[in-house]
Protein backbone atom coordinates (compact mmCIF):
# COMPACT_ATOMS: atom_id res chain seq x y z
CA UNK A 1 0.00 0.00 0.00
CA UNK A 2 2.78 2.45 0.92
CA UNK A 3 4.77 1.66 -2.24
CA UNK A 4 1.64 1.91 -4.38
CA UNK A 5 1.01 5.48 -3.23
CA UNK A 6 4.20 6.93 -4.73
CA UNK A 7 3.72 5.05 -8.00
CA UNK A 8 0.05 6.03 -8.36
CA UNK A 9 0.74 9.70 -7.60
CA UNK A 10 3.54 9.78 -10.19
CA UNK A 11 1.25 8.10 -12.74
CA UNK A 12 -1.36 10.84 -12.23
CA UNK A 13 1.08 13.64 -13.16
CA UNK A 14 1.23 15.50 -16.45
CA UNK A 15 4.29 15.25 -18.69
CA UNK A 16 5.83 18.28 -16.92
CA UNK A 17 5.37 16.64 -13.46
CA UNK A 18 2.51 18.99 -12.54
CA UNK A 19 -1.00 17.94 -11.51
CA UNK A 20 -4.26 18.54 -13.37
CA UNK A 21 -6.17 18.48 -10.08
CA UNK A 22 -6.00 20.31 -6.75
CA UNK A 23 -3.77 18.09 -4.59
CA UNK A 24 -5.03 19.56 -1.30
CA UNK A 25 -8.59 18.68 -2.36
CA UNK A 26 -7.45 15.10 -2.94
CA UNK A 27 -5.92 14.95 0.56
CA UNK A 28 -9.13 16.47 1.99
CA UNK A 29 -11.28 13.85 0.23
CA UNK A 30 -8.89 11.11 1.37
CA UNK A 31 -9.35 12.15 5.01
CA UNK A 32 -13.13 12.27 4.48
CA UNK A 33 -12.98 8.71 3.08
CA UNK A 34 -10.98 7.57 6.12
CA UNK A 35 -13.52 9.23 8.43
CA UNK A 36 -16.48 7.58 6.70
CA UNK A 37 -14.71 4.18 6.73
CA UNK A 38 -13.94 4.45 10.45
CA UNK A 39 -17.55 5.35 11.27
CA UNK A 40 -18.89 2.45 9.17
CA UNK A 41 -16.49 -0.04 10.81
CA UNK A 42 -17.47 1.18 14.30
CA UNK A 43 -21.22 1.08 13.56
CA UNK A 44 -20.91 -2.50 12.32
CA UNK A 45 -20.86 -3.64 15.97
CA UNK A 46 -22.16 -0.56 17.80
CA UNK A 47 -25.04 1.92 17.82
CA UNK A 48 -24.87 5.53 16.64
CA UNK A 49 -25.70 6.63 20.19
CA UNK A 50 -22.62 4.74 21.44
CA UNK A 51 -20.41 6.59 18.97
CA UNK A 52 -21.80 9.97 20.02
CA UNK A 53 -21.49 9.08 23.71
CA UNK A 54 -17.86 7.97 23.31
CA UNK A 55 -16.99 11.13 21.40
CA UNK A 56 -18.53 13.36 24.08
CA UNK A 57 -16.82 11.44 26.87
CA UNK A 58 -13.35 11.66 25.29
CA UNK A 59 -13.35 15.10 23.68
CA UNK A 60 -9.97 15.89 25.27
CA UNK A 61 -8.44 13.04 23.23
CA UNK A 62 -9.79 14.68 20.07
CA UNK A 63 -7.84 17.80 21.00
CA UNK A 64 -4.65 15.79 21.44
CA UNK A 65 -5.10 14.24 18.00
CA UNK A 66 -4.70 17.68 16.43
CA UNK A 67 -0.90 17.22 16.69
CA UNK A 68 -0.59 14.03 14.56
CA UNK A 69 -3.39 15.30 12.31
CA UNK A 70 -1.37 18.44 11.52
CA UNK A 71 1.78 16.36 10.95
CA UNK A 72 -0.03 13.93 8.65
CA UNK A 73 -1.59 16.89 6.83
CA UNK A 74 1.90 18.25 6.12
CA UNK A 75 3.17 14.79 5.17
CA UNK A 76 0.35 14.03 2.73
CA UNK A 77 0.51 17.42 1.02
CA UNK A 78 4.31 17.40 0.83
CA UNK A 79 4.15 13.95 -0.81
CA UNK A 80 2.59 15.56 -3.90
CA UNK A 81 5.11 18.43 -3.86
CA UNK A 82 8.12 16.14 -3.49
CA UNK A 83 6.95 13.58 -6.05
CA UNK A 84 6.69 16.45 -8.53
CA UNK A 85 10.30 17.41 -7.74
CA UNK A 86 11.83 13.90 -7.55
CA UNK A 87 11.36 10.71 -9.51
CA UNK A 88 9.92 7.75 -7.49
CA UNK A 89 13.34 6.13 -6.98
CA UNK A 90 14.91 9.25 -5.42
CA UNK A 91 11.74 9.86 -3.41
CA UNK A 92 11.72 6.38 -1.85
CA UNK A 93 15.48 6.53 -1.39
CA UNK A 94 15.18 9.66 0.75
CA UNK A 95 12.19 8.22 2.61
CA UNK A 96 14.44 5.49 4.02
CA UNK A 97 15.85 8.11 6.41
CA UNK A 98 12.69 7.50 8.45
CA UNK A 99 13.94 4.09 9.59
CA UNK A 100 16.68 5.47 11.85
CA UNK A 101 14.77 8.69 12.65
CA UNK A 102 11.80 6.63 13.88
CA UNK A 103 14.16 4.88 16.30
CA UNK A 104 15.42 8.20 17.67
CA UNK A 105 11.94 9.70 18.10
CA UNK A 106 10.65 6.44 19.62
CA UNK A 107 13.34 6.65 22.32
CA UNK A 108 12.42 10.26 23.14
CA UNK A 109 8.62 9.86 23.21
CA UNK A 110 8.43 6.53 25.05
CA UNK A 111 11.60 7.07 27.11
CA UNK A 112 12.90 3.65 26.06
CA UNK A 113 16.49 3.05 25.02
CA UNK A 114 16.94 0.78 22.02
CA UNK A 115 19.69 -1.78 22.48
CA UNK A 116 22.85 -1.76 20.36
CA UNK A 117 21.58 -4.93 18.68
CA UNK A 118 18.32 -3.17 17.72
CA UNK A 119 20.18 -0.13 16.36
CA UNK A 120 22.44 -2.34 14.23
CA UNK A 121 19.38 -4.09 12.78
CA UNK A 122 17.80 -0.69 11.95
CA UNK A 123 20.98 0.51 10.21
CA UNK A 124 21.27 -2.73 8.20
CA UNK A 125 17.59 -2.39 7.27
CA UNK A 126 18.21 1.18 6.06
CA UNK A 127 21.16 0.00 3.97
CA UNK A 128 19.07 -2.78 2.45
CA UNK A 129 16.29 -0.35 1.47
CA UNK A 130 18.80 2.09 -0.05
CA UNK A 131 20.42 -0.66 -2.12
CA UNK A 132 16.98 -1.80 -3.31
CA UNK A 133 16.16 1.71 -4.51
CA UNK A 134 19.56 2.11 -6.17
CA UNK A 135 18.94 -1.11 -8.11
CA UNK A 136 16.15 0.58 -10.05
CA UNK A 137 18.37 3.40 -11.33
CA UNK A 138 19.64 1.35 -14.27
CA UNK A 139 16.16 0.00 -14.98
CA UNK A 140 14.48 3.42 -15.22
CA UNK A 141 14.12 5.13 -18.54
CA UNK A 142 15.46 8.58 -17.72
CA UNK A 143 13.47 11.49 -19.16
CA UNK A 144 15.14 14.59 -20.69
CA UNK A 145 14.47 16.53 -17.47
CA UNK A 146 16.27 13.88 -15.40
CA UNK A 147 19.41 13.22 -17.41
CA UNK A 148 21.78 13.16 -14.43
CA UNK A 149 22.15 10.20 -12.11
CA UNK A 150 20.27 9.86 -8.83
CA UNK A 151 23.46 10.28 -6.80
CA UNK A 152 24.50 13.42 -8.70
CA UNK A 153 21.02 14.85 -8.25
CA UNK A 154 21.14 14.30 -4.50
CA UNK A 155 24.65 15.73 -4.09
CA UNK A 156 23.93 18.79 -6.22
CA UNK A 157 20.73 19.57 -4.30
CA UNK A 158 21.82 18.93 -0.72
CA UNK A 159 20.91 22.46 0.34
CA UNK A 160 17.99 22.91 -2.05
CA UNK A 161 14.44 23.75 -0.99
CA UNK A 162 13.16 20.39 -2.25
CA UNK A 163 15.66 18.45 -0.13
CA UNK A 164 14.56 20.51 2.88
CA UNK A 165 10.89 19.78 2.15
CA UNK A 166 11.73 16.09 1.79
CA UNK A 167 13.40 16.11 5.20
CA UNK A 168 10.36 17.88 6.68
CA UNK A 169 8.12 15.18 5.18
CA UNK A 170 10.28 12.40 6.65
CA UNK A 171 10.27 14.07 10.09
CA UNK A 172 6.47 14.54 9.98
CA UNK A 173 6.01 10.87 9.07
CA UNK A 174 8.19 9.64 11.95
CA UNK A 175 6.89 11.98 14.64
CA UNK A 176 3.24 11.51 13.62
CA UNK A 177 3.58 7.72 13.68
CA UNK A 178 5.25 7.57 17.10
CA UNK A 179 2.94 10.23 18.60
CA UNK A 180 -0.09 8.39 17.21
CA UNK A 181 1.17 5.18 18.82
CA UNK A 182 1.50 7.07 22.12
CA UNK A 183 -2.14 8.17 21.94
CA UNK A 184 -3.40 4.74 20.89
CA UNK A 185 -1.55 2.85 23.63
CA UNK A 186 -1.33 5.34 26.48
CA UNK A 187 -3.28 8.60 26.62
CA UNK A 188 -6.33 7.32 24.73
CA UNK A 189 -5.98 3.63 25.57
CA UNK A 190 -9.56 3.42 26.91
CA UNK A 191 -11.04 4.81 23.69
CA UNK A 192 -12.15 2.42 20.92
CA UNK A 193 -9.62 2.44 18.08
CA UNK A 194 -12.24 3.49 15.51
CA UNK A 195 -13.39 6.36 17.73
CA UNK A 196 -9.75 7.47 17.90
CA UNK A 197 -9.64 7.27 14.11
CA UNK A 198 -12.77 9.44 13.93
CA UNK A 199 -11.02 12.03 16.13
CA UNK A 200 -7.90 11.89 13.97
CA UNK A 201 -9.71 12.31 10.66
CA UNK A 202 -12.00 15.09 11.88
CA UNK A 203 -8.88 16.98 12.95
CA UNK A 204 -7.20 16.14 9.63
CA UNK A 205 -10.17 17.49 7.67
CA UNK A 206 -9.99 20.72 9.70
CA UNK A 207 -6.23 21.03 9.00
CA UNK A 208 -6.68 20.49 5.26
CA UNK A 209 -9.60 22.93 5.17
CA UNK A 210 -7.28 25.53 6.75
CA UNK A 211 -4.67 24.80 4.06
CA UNK A 212 -7.30 25.38 1.36
CA UNK A 213 -8.36 28.58 3.13
CA UNK A 214 -4.77 29.88 3.32
CA UNK A 215 -4.29 29.14 -0.38
CA UNK A 216 -7.56 30.87 -1.24
CA UNK A 217 -8.98 27.65 -2.71
CA UNK A 218 -11.66 26.88 -0.13
CA UNK A 219 -14.49 27.73 -2.56
CA UNK A 220 -12.94 26.85 -5.92
CA UNK A 221 -11.73 23.46 -4.65
CA UNK A 222 -15.24 22.03 -4.62
CA UNK A 223 -16.71 23.48 -7.79
CA UNK A 224 -18.05 21.15 -10.47
CA UNK A 225 -15.02 21.84 -12.66
CA UNK A 226 -12.53 21.18 -9.87
CA UNK A 227 -14.23 17.98 -8.74
CA UNK A 228 -14.48 16.70 -12.33
CA UNK A 229 -10.67 16.75 -12.44
CA UNK A 230 -10.57 14.67 -9.26
CA UNK A 231 -12.95 12.00 -10.56
CA UNK A 232 -10.28 10.33 -12.67
CA UNK A 233 -9.43 6.66 -12.18
CA UNK A 234 -5.83 7.41 -11.15
CA UNK A 235 -6.89 10.07 -8.63
CA UNK A 236 -9.63 7.87 -7.15
CA UNK A 237 -6.99 5.15 -6.78
CA UNK A 238 -4.82 7.62 -4.81
CA UNK A 239 -7.73 8.42 -2.47
CA UNK A 240 -8.71 4.79 -1.85
CA UNK A 241 -5.13 3.55 -1.46
CA UNK A 242 -4.20 6.30 1.00
CA UNK A 243 -7.42 5.72 2.94
CA UNK A 244 -6.52 2.03 3.27
CA UNK A 245 -3.01 3.00 4.43
CA UNK A 246 -4.48 5.17 7.20
CA UNK A 247 -6.84 2.50 8.55
CA UNK A 248 -4.21 -0.27 8.41
CA UNK A 249 -1.62 1.96 10.13
CA UNK A 250 -3.92 2.56 13.11
CA UNK A 251 -4.38 -1.19 13.67
CA UNK A 252 -0.64 -1.74 13.25
CA UNK A 253 0.36 0.92 15.78
CA UNK A 254 -2.28 -0.20 18.30
CA UNK A 255 -1.25 -3.87 18.19
CA UNK A 256 2.47 -3.57 17.40
CA UNK A 257 4.77 -0.49 17.30
CA UNK A 258 6.41 2.15 15.10
CA UNK A 259 9.74 0.32 14.88
CA UNK A 260 8.13 -2.88 13.60
CA UNK A 261 6.17 -0.80 11.09
CA UNK A 262 9.45 0.30 9.46
CA UNK A 263 10.42 -3.36 9.09
CA UNK A 264 7.03 -4.15 7.55
CA UNK A 265 7.51 -1.35 4.99
CA UNK A 266 10.97 -2.68 4.10
CA UNK A 267 9.68 -6.24 3.72
CA UNK A 268 6.98 -4.90 1.41
CA UNK A 269 9.72 -3.67 -0.92
CA UNK A 270 11.28 -7.12 -0.97
CA UNK A 271 8.00 -8.99 -1.49
CA UNK A 272 7.21 -6.66 -4.39
CA UNK A 273 10.47 -7.66 -6.08
CA UNK A 274 9.88 -11.39 -5.54
CA UNK A 275 6.24 -11.29 -6.67
CA UNK A 276 7.20 -9.25 -9.75
CA UNK A 277 9.70 -12.00 -10.62
CA UNK A 278 7.13 -14.78 -10.09
CA UNK A 279 4.14 -13.11 -11.75
CA UNK A 280 5.64 -10.84 -14.40
CA UNK A 281 8.99 -12.50 -14.97
CA UNK A 282 10.89 -9.33 -14.03
CA UNK A 283 14.42 -10.54 -13.19
CA UNK A 284 15.97 -9.96 -9.77
CA UNK A 285 19.40 -8.40 -10.28
CA UNK A 286 22.38 -8.58 -7.92
CA UNK A 287 21.49 -5.24 -6.29
CA UNK A 288 18.01 -6.51 -5.42
CA UNK A 289 19.32 -9.89 -4.25
CA UNK A 290 21.81 -8.14 -1.95
CA UNK A 291 19.04 -5.85 -0.64
CA UNK A 292 16.76 -8.83 0.07
CA UNK A 293 19.57 -10.60 1.92
CA UNK A 294 20.27 -7.50 4.07
CA UNK A 295 16.60 -6.93 4.90
CA UNK A 296 16.11 -10.61 5.81
CA UNK A 297 19.21 -10.53 8.02
CA UNK A 298 18.11 -7.25 9.67
CA UNK A 299 14.65 -8.71 10.30
CA UNK A 300 16.22 -11.86 11.79
CA UNK A 301 18.44 -9.73 14.06
CA UNK A 302 15.46 -7.67 15.19
CA UNK A 303 13.36 -10.80 15.81
CA UNK A 304 16.03 -12.03 18.25
CA UNK A 305 15.63 -8.88 20.35
CA UNK A 306 12.43 -7.03 19.36
CA UNK A 307 11.17 -3.79 20.86
CA UNK A 308 8.35 -4.50 23.31
CA UNK A 309 6.02 -1.55 23.81
CA UNK A 310 2.87 -2.72 25.55
CA UNK A 311 -0.13 -0.45 25.91
CA UNK A 312 -1.01 1.06 29.27
CA UNK A 313 -4.11 -1.12 29.68
CA UNK A 314 -2.12 -4.26 28.88
CA UNK A 315 0.49 -3.30 31.49
CA UNK A 316 -2.19 -2.58 34.11
CA UNK A 317 -3.97 -5.83 33.27
CA UNK A 318 -0.70 -7.73 33.61
CA UNK A 319 0.02 -6.08 36.98
CA UNK A 320 -3.44 -6.90 38.35
CA UNK A 321 -3.14 -10.51 37.17
CA UNK A 322 0.23 -10.79 38.90
CA UNK A 323 -1.23 -9.38 42.13
CA UNK A 324 -4.11 -11.87 41.96
CA UNK A 325 -1.64 -14.74 41.53
CA UNK A 326 0.39 -13.52 44.52
CA UNK A 327 -2.76 -13.26 46.67
CA UNK A 328 -3.75 -16.77 45.59
CA UNK A 329 -0.33 -18.14 46.57
CA UNK A 330 -0.51 -16.39 49.97
CA UNK A 331 -4.01 -17.76 50.63
CA UNK A 332 -2.86 -21.28 49.74
CA UNK A 333 0.08 -20.96 52.16
CA UNK A 334 -2.26 -19.87 54.94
Amino acid sequence: LFINQGIIVTASQRADSSYSYNTVTVVFLTEATKLLSSIVIFLKDNEVSTLISNMKQHLHVMGLYMVPALLYCLYNNLAFVNLAAFDPTTYFLLLQLRVVLTGIIFQVVFKKQLSRYQWVSLIILTLGCVIKQLSSIKKEEVSPTHTVSILTTLLSNVVSLHIFLMLVQVFCSCLAGVYNEKLLKDTGAEVHIMVQNVFMYIDSIICNALVLLCRGDILSAFTTTSLSQVWQLSVIAIILNNAAVGIVTSFFLRSLNSILKTFASALELMFTAVLSWIIFGIPIDWWTAAAIALVIYATYMYAQNPVVNRGRLDVEKGSSSQQEEEMLVISEIK
